[in-house]
Formats: structure tokens, C-alpha cells, sequence
């Protein structure tokens, strides 16, 4: 931190002077201005320091509780204290003593917070520890976007109830909600060892922390687990998974690597999880801090209430990634393996030390995804993700903006937003563009070196780097870290032919009452001449307004502003269509191309609608596909013939779906026999889905014989094409295929799934209404479910009534209002604000 000096004054005597008040002073009658501090959330003070943690568990799943024992190992952290706090939510205690005793300690409890009278004063170098005996049920009090629930430990199908559904216990601990299943100091500054002991049922597999010291047969049924944690981590990275899983275990430099994994998966855990091996070895030569923990695993688990958790040493999974060899091409996880990673440096060894510097983890973590693509695939596809990463940030920043390191936040959940995430790797991008790639990795190694084990903030981070680069990096930490909100930017070009001078103008005109009036951009800029490649000038924009010259003999063919493509700004780039044809062909980066294909929609010019059919050859994915899109109905017959043929033959599945939507929406009837091809010969599914949709468009009778030969697959895409070409054939007697299926989709395809089964079910008439209705409510109101699942099943909820609404038929209109009083209720019930917020706008009054 910087400390402030006082300045030197100079004192005078000033002249006599005589100042009169008016009698009525300017704004007497407006009420007066309330002056406060700022909301300031602080780092929670530490007065005990927790050393260890031994937790002895069983678990009454018929009832949902936890049985537990802990022994905690704690002293004071700096001054004598005779009493300790502890988090523990909706507890009940049968003992509280210190270890080895039975003397109970008095203690106040008020339902979440615990305080122990130690009976004496203990100084900061006395340890002492607890012993607690207790019950825990964990519950629910809210959730955010990105953690739809606080319940802490979580029983899934706990009485086998639902058939097929695997009985599970696992948790989730991010924020501050392990301690609804064990007592803890559970704030992100504390870190302590750990021994985990779990007894549990025959024939289940227990995942935690740390190593397997032991596993254990009792003889009675059950079997004892003890995991043990010997490095010191935050206890909000605490974690237990208990279920009927398939291990697959590999090593990497002599460390396990394990993989749970549904039995039926068992063969496919390695593609779930692939390349863990490779990225382990990347992030750690890149860091030169090799991989810290003892082992690495990766389990999956149902009902999750976030996408994965970085818990130290066991990252934990929603079941969207667990899917087959098949349907894992070009979808893979490897993304979401990365991030929950790089968490193990970044989160796990380094921890923030506040909630208000969660982008400390969140933002290295998103990173560690462009990173990987980087490394493993190619600069073009790790600039395509930060594409995605950008828009993420833009879309969330127009309803939103605030600093990444918000101390002023409502509520700490808010603080896992785009914002964190997006927009921490965005700035970390640019500061490794400004560093140096060298800098920048030995900037990250110093950070970790001196920061083991230890919360941190952002300051350690800007320290880290100046003592590498030995600059002072007070204005980027300030201007992106401190500060809120990004540049937007309208860019110029001119030339003078006389003088022979180019110019660029850049103005800033993002809003001075919400952000920086001028933000400080390094960037780079590429003038190309008439011959030769471009010559490049490194400026630095400071100004609200500002114009740079250059001398060009010629007049330039392209002036590319920001050239390394890194600014994380909203910029309207004033080039002229020829320009943007030479950028295609000549600048070097993914987004040059990539910005030149989108450009060239709808133009006439024959050079546009060439460098579109050069497109469809492009190297890289992405941009293929783009240039797919922009192909419109003037097409010749050599493109059409183009597009039949990458839809059965271009490497990237993507593509090959984008080439029959083309097709498709060009009413293109000639790619019968590519579409039945697709269907049986095609590896991905959603390009067989896609054939299917095309096929329904051109011979329904052939898509519904094939339909019908699809439907016990699982996949997501065949499941939504044939949902979609049943509802459409308004056969009620594809109701059955619906509700066999509800609850596969798990993610936004959910949506499209959930809207074919109530139109279908409209069409079918009341009887079947009914029965949809019944059935959409009760998925709703079940709060194990998915998100998605809840908000899409109320979606459709709301789009029947809506149908019938304005019905004469009194029948029809006496449902719809039912099932308006059914949202009332679903909204009352759901606990995420997010999809409260939908809800309420399902009213009357707002249509969705």
C-alpha cells in the first residue's frame, strides 16, 4: 500500500475581509444534500487463526442431515482473546468442549454464529482446540446467477425416490456457505489443514480434499473414508462428493489423476476430461510454479447449482460436461477444465483476500482459457474466444458497471458477474500485451513466489509486476482495476496528399458521468503503403480527443488502429469497404479477418461478395462459418454447389450445421440426398440434427421416418430437431416423446425443448393442456433442479397462457388464469433473484 505525506503549506497574512451572508441563500427550500461515506465492504479481521480442521461424518439421508464431529486447532491471531466465533448455519450442538475433555465451554448460538468462552485468556502463541459435536441440516437462504443456491451440502435424490436418478451428496462452498455443514472461520482470508473421516454405505465412492490416507471396510455395511489435506487452504474450498461413481485414475509426474464419473461413462471420462494431463504441464512450465497439491481430481455430480468449483484438489462439476466421446466433438470441455485449473494456482494457492477482489481468481482463471486455446489450437481461436469473452462484458457492463475491485457492492454473490470474469481476462490480455510476454510470466511467478499460501489483493498483483518491470503500473491498476467502465472510441482516418501526412483521430465518448473521461490506451498502429508490409507506430491516446500523424509518401491502402487487436474498448472503426477487403487479405490477426467477413453482409460490390467466397476457404472455423451466414440469395449456382458440399465435407462440425441453416433459409431444395447422408453417416450430432431440420423442410416424410429411428438418443441436438419437426407435425401422439425427455436439457436448449412440448400440447387440446401443465408446474417448483430446467418449464407456463388468454372459450380462458396464478406461486417460491426477476415480468402488464 501507498502511504501519503503531508505537503508543505506557506502561511500569509491575508487582508481583512468581510464577508455578508444573502438573506436567502441559492436552493434554501431544496432539501439538504445528505453526506455519508462511501459503502466500503472491508477484508473480514481475522481474530483467530484457524490451524487445522478434523471432521468426523455421517449422514442421515432420510431426514438430510449431517452428523458431525469437528475438532478445530486455533489461536488468537494477534490479541489475547478469551472467546472464539465461529460460522455455523442452523446447527444443533450436543457438545462443545475442548479436545479430550467433557467439561462443556458456555457458548452463545443465534443460528448461524457461534461464540465459545474459553474460559481464560489466550495469547497469540497459546493454541488450543475444540472439540464439537453436532447436527447440521442445510438450507437454503438465497443464490445468485452464478451460484443458484447457498444450501452448502446438498442431497440429490436422497430416498431413491426418482428411478434412474443416482443418490448423491456433494457440496459447494463458495461463498461462505460450508459452514451450513461444519462450524468454521468461513471467510476467503482464512486457511487451515484438514482431515476429512466419512462413513458412509457399501458400494459408494467418497471424494475430498487432499489424499487418500485410508479406506476402511467397518463390517456392518458401511465403509469409513479419510482424506487428508496437509497444505493449508480458504474452507470455502472444502469439499465432499459422495455417490455410485466410476474412477478412472491416471498420474501425471508422479501425482494421481482421477476422474469420476457416472458408471455408464466410465469408457468416456478421459474425452470429458481431456487433455487434463497437458494443460497440468502447460500452466505449470508457463508459471514456473509447478502444480502445488497432491493430486488432481475431477468429479461430476447432478443437480449442481454452478457450472464447476475449484475446490483444492477435487474440482467439482455440473453433469453438462459428462457426455459421450460423440457428442463431445468440436464441444468439447476443455475450456471449463482449464479455468477450474488454473484455479489451483490462482483462487486455491492464491486467494483473494476479500469478495471485493474476487477478479484475483476469477479473472486469472477466465484467462487461463485463451491461454489453452493459445497453446493448444492457435492464436485465431483463442482471439475468437476473447471475441465471446468481450460481448459477455459489453452486454453485462450496459445494464451494470462498477470497478472490478467493488468494494461498494450490495451483496457479495453480486460480485461473480462479467465483470470478474470477462472483464478480468480482458485486462489481463492488454497488460500482457504492454509487459511482454516475458514480463508478464515472470510477473505472475513473482506473484505467486511471494504470495503462497496467503489472501491477497490488488496491490500484491501491481507489486509483483513493477518489481519485474520495474515501471510504475499505478495508472493501468487505477485506470482498469479501481476504476470503472471501458473506452468507447470513434476512429477516423484521413490523408493529405500534399503534405503526405496520414492521420488518425481517435475520440473517447464514453459517458464522464459513469467512467474515465480519458482513459490511457498503449496501442499499436499499422500503416500500410502502397508496396511492402505495414510499418508500425506505438502511440499512447490520452486525450479526449487526439490526432496522430505520419509521414506517408502515398496515399496508405490500410491504417489499422489498435492492430494487436487487445483493447477491450466499444470502437467504431470508420474504414471503407475497400479497406476492409485489403485488411482480409493483408493484417495479420483473426479479428482483421474476421471484422472484414462481417462487413462485407448484404454488399453488392463484386470484390465484397469475392473475398465472401474466399471466406468459405479460410483456415480457420469461425470465419467459414461466418461467411456461411452472409451468403444471400444472389448466390450463383458454384457457391450453392459449395455450400451442399461443406455440409457433408468441411472438417468443422459447426460449419457443416451452418452450411444446411443456409441451405435451409435459402429455400434450397437440391441437398436431399447430402441431408440423408448427414443423418446416417455424420460422427456429430448436431449436424445430424441439422439435417434433419433441413430434411423436415424438403420431405417430411422422410425426416419423420428418421425421426422416429432417432429417438432414443440422448443427444441434445437430435433431441431438440425432433422435438421440434414432432411439434410442428401437430400429432398428439408425440406427447410421450416429450415427456420421456424434459429433464435431459440441462442448459438453453432447454428453452426451444420446453416451447415444442407446450405448443404441441396447445394443439392437442385441453385434456392435454392440462396434463402439460400439471407437469411444467411441478419441474418449476422443484428446487433440485437446474435452472434452466425451473426457468424454461415456467416459460412455457407462460407462453400457454398467453395462448389461450384471449380465448372466447370460457374453458380455455379459466386455465389461463390458473396458470397465471401458478406463476404467482412458482415466483413466490423460486429463491434465485435473477430468475425471479424473469418472472415477474411474465405478469400481467409485461410480456416476455
Amino acid at each position: 500500500m501507498e502511504t501519503a505525506t503531508l505537503p508543505e503549506y506557506e502561511f500569509r497574512q491575508l487582508d481583512t475581509m468581510v464577508v455578508t451572508a444573502p438573506k436567502k441563500l441559492p436552493g434554501e427550500n431544496a432539501p439538504e444534500e445528505a453526506y455519508e461515506l462511501p459503502v466500503y465492504h472491508a477484508s473480514h479481521q481475522r481474530k483467530s487463526d484457524l490451524l487445522h480442521t478434523r471432521l468426523g461424518l455421517e449422514f442421515d439421508w432420510e431426514k438430510e442431515q449431517v452428523l458431525g464431529k469437528a475438532t478445530l486447532r486455533l489461536k488468537p491471531y494477534f490479541y489475547p482473546t478469551e472467546t472464539v466465533t465461529l460460522d455455523a448455519k442452523n446447527f444443533t450442538f450436543n457438545q462443545v468442549s475442548f479436545e479430550g475433555q467433557t467439561t462443556p465451554l458456555k457458548y452463545e448460538y443465534d443460528g448461524e454464529k457461534l461464540t465459545v468462552h474459553l474460559g481464560r485468556t489466550f495469547t497469540k502463541d497459546e493454541e488450543y482446540s475444540l472439540y464439537i459435536d453436532y447436527t447440521a441440516t442445510p438450507s437454503a437462504s438465497g443464490g445468485s446467477a452464478a451460484i443458484t443456491s447457498d444450501r452448502g451440502l446438498f442431497f440429490i435424490n436422497p430416498r431413491g425416490e426418482v428411478a434412474g436418478k443416482p443418490r448423491q451428496i456433494w457440496t459447494q462452498g463458495e461463498t461462505e456457505n460450508n459452514s451450513r455443514w461444519f462450524p468454521t472461520i468461513d471467510k476467503p482470508n482464512e486457511r487451515c489443514t484438514q482431515e476429512m473421516i466419512v462413513t458412509v454405505e457399501d458400494g459408494l465412492e467418497v471424494l475430498s480434499n487432499g489424499v487418500l490416507a485410508s479406506r476402511k471396510e467397518n463390517g456392518d455395511g458401511t465403509q469409513t473414508f479419510y482424506w487428508k489435506m496437509d497444505q493449508p487452504h480458504a474452507p470455502y474450498l472444502f469439499m465432499l462428493a459422495i455417490g455410485d461413481y466410476a474412477v478412472v485414475q491416471e498420474e501425471w509426474e508422479g501425482k494421481p489423476v482421477y476422474y469420476y464419473v457416472e458408471p455408464k461413462y466410465e469408457e468416456d471420462a478421459r474425452a470429458i476430461f481431456s487433455h487434463t494431463k497437458e494443460m497440468l504441464s502447460f500452466f505449470s512450465q508457463k508459471l514456473g510454479v509447478k502444480y502445488p497439491w497432491p493430486k488432481f481430481a475431477q468429479v461430476v455430480v447432478r443437480d449442481y447449482v454452478s457450472g464447476a468449483m475449484e475446490n483444492t484438489t477435487s474440482v467439482i462439476f455440473s453433469d453438462f460436461v459428462q457426455k459421450t466421446r460423440r457428442e463431445l466433438i468440436d464441444n468439447d470441455n476443455e475450456d471449463i477444465v482449464a479455468h477450474e485449473l488454473f484455479h489451483h494456482w490462482f483462487g486455491d494457492l492464491v486467494t483473494c483476500e476479500s469478495w471485493s477482489n474476487l477478479t484475483l481468481n476469477e479473472g486469472f482463471a477466465n484467462y487461463s482459457e485463451y491461454l489453452w486455446q493459445e497453446h493448444q489450437y492457435g492464436k485465431d481461436a483463442a482471439d475468437y474466444h476473447l471475441l465471446s469473452e468481450w460481448s459477455g462484458y459489453f452486454g453485462s457492463a450496459r445494464g451494470n458497471v462498477h470497478p472490478l475491485i467493488y468494494f461498494g457492492y450490495d451483496d457479495k454473490e453480486d460480485m461473480f458477474d462479467a465483470h470478474s470474469y470477462n472483464k478480468g481476462g480482458a485486462v489481463l490480455h492488454m497488460l500482457r500485451n504492454y509487459v511482454g510476454d516475458d514480463a508478464f510470466w515472470a510477473g505472475l511467478n513473482k506473484y505467486l513466489t511471494d504470495n503462497a499460501y496467503t489472501a491477497v489483493e490488488a496491490h500484491n498483483l501491481r507489486l509483483a509486476f513493477e518489481a519485474v518491470t520495474g515501471e510504475d503500473l499505478n495508472w493501468f491498476f487505477n485506470q482498469w482495476f479501481f476504476s470503472q467502465g471501458h473506452p468507447r472510441l470513434n476512429i477516423t482516418y484521413g490523408y493529405d496528399e500534399e503534405k503526405g501526412k496520414a492521420t488518425v483521430k481517435v475520440e473517447q465518448l464514453q459517458d464522464p458521468e459513469k467512467m474515465p473521461a480519458v482513459f490511457e490506451l498503449p496501442v499499436a498502429i499499422d500503416i500500410y503503403p502502397g508496396q511492402g508490409g505495414p510499418i508500425r507506430h506505438n502511440v499512447r491516446v490520452n486525450q479526449r480527443t487526439q490526432e496522430f500523424s505520419f509521414d506517408v509518401p502515398e496515399r496508405p491502402r490500410l491504417i489499422n488502429f489498435d492492430a494487436d487487436r487487445i483493447l477491450l474498448a466499444e470502437s467504431r472503426d470508420n474504414k471503407t469497404e475497400e479497406e476492409l477487403i485489403f485488411q482480409y487479405y493483408n493484417a495479420p490477426e483473426f479479428l482483421d479477418r474476421y471484422e472484414a467477413v462481417l462487413m462485407m453482409e448484404n454488399s453488392s460490390d463484386p470484390e465484397a461478395r469475392k473475398l465472401l467466397e474466399d471466406a468459405l476457404n479460410d483456415d480457420f472455423w469461425a470465419i467459414r462459418g461466418v461467411a456461411v451466414s452472409n451468403i444471400d440469395e444472389n448466390a450463383g449456382a458454384e457457391v450453392l454447389g459449395r455450400l451442399k458440399q461443406m455440409a457433408v465435407k468441411d472438417p468443422r462440425s459447426q460449419v457443416r450445421v451452418a452450411a444446411f441453416e443456409k441451405l435451409m433459409s435459402l429455400e434450397y431444395p437440391d441437398a436431399i440426398e447430402e441431408a440423408k447422408t448427414a443423418i446416417q453417416l455424420d460422427s456429430a450430432y448436431n449436424v445430424m440434427g441439422a439435417a434433419l431440420q433441413y430434411l423436415s423442410v424438403n420431405d417430411t416424410e422422410a425426416a419423420l421416418a428418421y425421426a422416429q429411428k432417432l429417438e432414443e438418443e440422448d443427444a441434445d441436438d437430435l433431441l431438440l430437431a425432433v422435438g421440434e419437426l414432432y411439434s410442428g407435425s401437430g400429432n398428439p401422439s408425440y406427447l410421450p416423446f416429450f415427456e420421456k425427455n424434459l429433464e435431459k436439457l440441462n442448459d438453453f436448449s432447454s428453452i426451444y425443448f420446453f416451447e415444442s412440448y407446450q405448443s404441441l400440447a396447445v394443439e392437442a387440446g385441453l385434456p392435454a393442456s392440462r396434463q402439460a401443465v400439471e407437469r411444467l408446474k411441478a419441474l418449476a417448483l422443484d428446487e433440485m433442479k437446474n435452472p434452466w430446467l425451473r426457468y424454461s418449464a415456467t416459460r412455457a407456463l407462460n407462453e400457454m397462457r398467453n395462448t389461450f388468454a384471449d380465448s372466447s372459450e370460457e374453458a380455455e380462458h379459466e386455465l389461463s388464469q390458473a396458470i397465471l396464478e401458478d406463476i404467482k406461486e412458482i415466483k413466490a417460491f423460486e429463491k434465485n433473484a435473477q430468475l425471479q426477476l424473469y418472472y415477474q415480468q411474465m405478469l400481467p402488464g409485461i410480456r416476455p
